[in-house]
């Protein structure tokens, strides 16, 4: 099949569903696949392109961002558009500049990990998409990432890092939580499964899921500091999201830039075929648009050089 979500129109066409009804002895209604073919077709059809790259270090073994590749589908299903993927190691980023892996993308996603290898590059990434204005989306260690990023190049702490790849920095923007540093056991210092989160009216997630309260799902140990969070947010990090109770940060924005959003859950692993997930979908939106004023501005530079 083109695409792996055509198989159930197949079975259909097929008569597979009858048959298994009739041997199971059950009687049911003719289904209503009418809005699945819909989707279908538009996967198959899209009207426009947008390219986005995910830079991450095991992008040797694409299966690891399995529901990534498939929140994107849904994403740009939503937006009419076929969203092409560009895989980018971290590492090779790291040596080689972000300049030559990122400067044809309309979009970049940093997704989560564990471990300190190809950390720089990411961080690397971050700075560059920030300071372009390519629009944002980081996931758990890339949110992460992006804090980092912005506590060394923007609020001057040389050094910021996560005390998970360096246990002495000066400034631990991420770090584990106080009631977490005495537990031996990794397993039980790991935030695993939904929590809720509040979200500022004014921020680019709460555009997404127009709502201010939503539950999303958790696998991580290191969090936002808040001992940083005054100096950061004074220099324009925008606590777009945090827990009930006030105490974890689960978003974060930068307001200056056409859409940056950095978030300590895992979004993908809630998006399903015709139901994409908001930040996916707005973060494929932002992109097309992001495409749309970079071909204009290349057009009138081209007219320009002409007269």
């Amino acid at each position: 099949m083109e695409s792996i979500y055509e198989i159930p129109l197949i079975f259909h066409q097929e008569g597979l569903d009858d048959l298994a009804c009739n041997h199971l002895d059950l009687s049911c209604q003719k289904p209503d696949l009418s809005e699945w073919e819909k989707m279908v077709g538009k996967i198959k059809n899209p009207k426009y392109d947008v390219k986005i790259g995910i830079c991450g270090k095991y992008t040797n073994l694409k299966d690891s961002y399995k529901s990534i590749i498939e929140a994107f589908i849904h994403a740009g299903e939503e937006n009419e558009s076929k969203v092409e993927l560009k895989w980018i190691s971290s590492e090779n980023l790291e040596k080689e500049g972000a300049e030559k892996h990122l400067k044809d993308l309309d979009g970049v996603l940093i997704p989560g990990g564990f471990g300190e290898r190809g950390i720089e590059g990411k961080i690397e990434a971050v700075r560059f998409i920030r300071e372009k204005k390519v629009p944002f989306l980081g996931i758990c260690l890339g949110m992460q990432c992006a804090v980092i990023e912005f506590a060394r190049n923007v609020c001057g702490m040389k050094g910021a890092n996560s005390t998970e790849f360096d246990k002495n920095t000066e400034f631990p923007v991420i770090s584990l939580l106080a009631e977490q540093e005495k537990v031996v056991e990794k397993g039980a210092t790991m935030r695993l499964g939904a929590y809720p989160c509040n979200l500022d009216k004014n921020s680019f997630s709460f555009k997404a899921y127009g709502e201010l309260k939503i539950s999303e799902r958790h696998r991580h140990r290191y969090e936002f500091s808040n001992r940083f969070k005054e100096v950061l947010t004074e220099s324009g990090l925008k606590i777009a999201g945090v827990s009930p109770d006030g105490k974890l940060v689960e978003i974060i924005e930068i307001e200056a830039h056409p859409w940056f959003v950095g978030v300590q859950f895992h979004p993908e692993l809630k998006s399903r075929p015709l139901r994409a997930h908001p930040l996916f979908r707005d973060f494929v939106k932002a992109s097309l648009t992001y495409k749309d004023t970079k071909d204009l501005k290349i057009v009138e530079k081209e007219h320009l050089a002409k007269r």
